[in-house]
């Protein structure tokens, strides 16, 4: 008979079928103080997760695909000039931002330099070596500044991943001192009375975790696609540096 009984607590604990309304919503409505709190923390990293989640998709996706469009239009471009007068349409391209830095500093440095020609000064081979070196740094300058740019809020996934287990195991912990509070003041330890108190504070571990699961997967999988866009610039860069070399 203890069986049974025990047994049909439990079901409709799970399933909510009680008057009691034992289900999740409940839990996490009926839950008070410190446990609440914690529940709506833990909402907040979820739902803003979820919101960067999906922003950052549609952004890496874009910028992915500007880069592979801009790297096909700048190997059949007749010009530099000819690709930095159409720049406008891969403006939004994390390679296009880096050619554009690299393009700025280059035209300086030959405006610069046919300016010291018509005025008779000779600057020798430092120049030129310096000039290489002053494009370099410019673009690499850029490149990292797209990198900023594409990790921007991935910190906050980082941060859901490796805290809201712990949060949500904090709200458990209180939940269940709680729960064993309620029994010394009962004189009781039977099981309808402990399994209400135990099951609203396993609410915020499997809230925690169900924030923490989805922001670690994201994090990896966007930090993998900034990897292969970040690879696409450091190719991009040593390329237009031996352009800059031989005609310089």
């Amino acid at each position: 008979m203890n069986f049974l009984y025990a047994s049909t607590v439990i079901n409709k604990s799970v399933t909510g079928s009680s008057g009691d309304g034992m289900d999740f919503l409940s839990h996490a409505i009926g839950s008070g103080g410190v446990v609440f709190f914690v529940l709506l923390i833990l909402l907040f990293f979820s739902l803003t997760s979820w919101s960067i989640i999906i922003w950052k998709y549609f952004e890496l996706r874009r910028a992915k695909s500007l880069s592979y469009e801009f790297l096909d239009y700048f190997w059949k471009s007749q010009s530099l000039n000819q690709l930095y007068e159409s720049f406008k349409d891969f403006s939004d391209s994390p390679v296009g931002e880096v050619f554009l830095a690299g393009f700025r500093q280059t035209k300086q440095l030959m405006d610069s330099s046919k300016e010291d020609t018509e005025n008779g000064l000779s600057s020798g081979g430092s120049f030129e070596l310096s000039g290489i070196e002053s494009v370099e740094r410019a673009l690499h300058r850029s490149a990292n500044q797209q990198i900023g740019n594409l990790e921007r809020l991935l910190t906050f996934l980082a941060t859901t991943a490796s805290a809201t287990p712990f949060i949500g195991l904090f709200g458990t912990v209180w939940g269940i001192m709680n729960a064993f509070r309620d029994i010394g003041l009962q004189g009781s330890a039977g099981l309808a009375v402990v399994a209400p108190g135990i099951s609203e504070a396993l609410v915020a571990t499997a809230l925690g975790l169900a924030a923490a699961i989805p922001a670690v997967i994201a994090y990896n999988h966007y930090q993998n696609r900034i990897k292969v866009i970040t690879n696409e610039m450091e190719n991009f860069i040593s390329d237009f540096l031996n352009l800059v070399q031989r005609h310089f």
